[in-house]
């Protein structure tokens, strides 16, 4: 029996190459409008996955999830969104939401490649997914590149112990061509810059371990000259001028508060830090 989706989404041409997509791949596929027809279709379709935007007539995607919380409704929700900002997918996730697109980072295989990763058609397949997902163990470097794209030979480590954001953010600089080595507490970070002596830093605050205060004294303090002068990029929730000053004192070269970025700022505060 064909899993089913529902997309709940305002944008019809986005919509019908959805629905073509997935249909060609044997899924069977309803949609709405808006959001109050889209959660009367749950209720009615009973989808195996919903793909939801967010900014929609009557009732916007945020609703949507609370709804569904409310309810129980056990489908799992991918949204989709025009926003990247760190923000709105904080709040999808505590919401329910299990994933988030951006309208502009993604194109249909994208969408079919998440699909499957939550249809996943054999037990090999999901513990290949699942074995992606595991945190790898203090010191082990994670490393993402793009085949499809020229190499511009610069290595960012992400500090980020959200896996949202994480996932995001290093989806955006992979499709930009730089190679992404990340971490997921303040341990793995000292490991890896070490180990990878990156040309960036993107380096949360709050983590386990080691918070990204002591991290980027480690860096400044370190005697290998191309780490003590590698740029650090503080990303945080903490917005506090006492914070931010704190980090530029101790030698960060900027500081973005995650309410307040996109990925796209993100790629770009880069290319004005390595003037790339």
């Amino acid at each position: 029996m064909a899993k089913k989706i529902l997309i709940i989404e305002d944008e019809e041409s986005l919509v019908e190459l959805l629905v073509t997509k997935l249909e060609k791949e044997g899924y069977e596929v309803e949609s709405a409008y808006n959001g109050e027809e889209g959660y009367a279709k749950i209720e009615k379709f009973s989808p195996d996955l919903i793909l939801l935007d967010i900014v929609m007539p009557k009732m916007d995607g945020y609703e949507v999830l609370e709804k569904i919380k409310e309810n129980n409704i056990e489908s799992p929700v991918i949204v989709i969104s025009n926003s990247g900002q760190p923000v709105e997918i904080e709040k999808t996730r505590k919401l329910g939401a299990v994933d988030h697109l951006i309208k502009t980072e993604f194109n249909p295989d994208d969408v079919l490649t998440m699909v499957l990763k939550y249809f996943g058609d054999s037990k090999k397949e999901k513990k290949e997914e699942e074995k992606k997902e595991e945190a790898p163990i203090a010191g082990e470097l994670e490393k993402h590149e793009n085949e499809d794209v020229k190499k511009l030979g610069i290595r960012v480590l992400l500090v980020e112990d959200d896996n949202f954001l994480r996932e995001i953010c290093t989806k955006k600089l992979i499709k930009d061509g730089y190679t992404v080595y990340t971490a997921i507490d303040g341990e793995q970070a000292i490991a890896n810059v070490e180990k990878i002596e990156p040309d960036i830093v993107l380096l949360d605050i709050i983590l386990p371990a080691l918070d990204g205060f002591q991290i980027l004294e480690f860096i400044r303090k370190s005697k290998k000259a191309s780490l003590k002068d590698v740029p650090v990029v503080m990303l945080s929730n903490l917005g506090q001028e006492d914070d931010i000053k704190k980090a530029m004192e101790m030698g960060a070269n900027d500081y973005l508060v995650k309410a307040h970025f996109t990925t796209e700022e993100i790629a770009k505060k880069i290319q004005e830090l390595l003037g790339k």
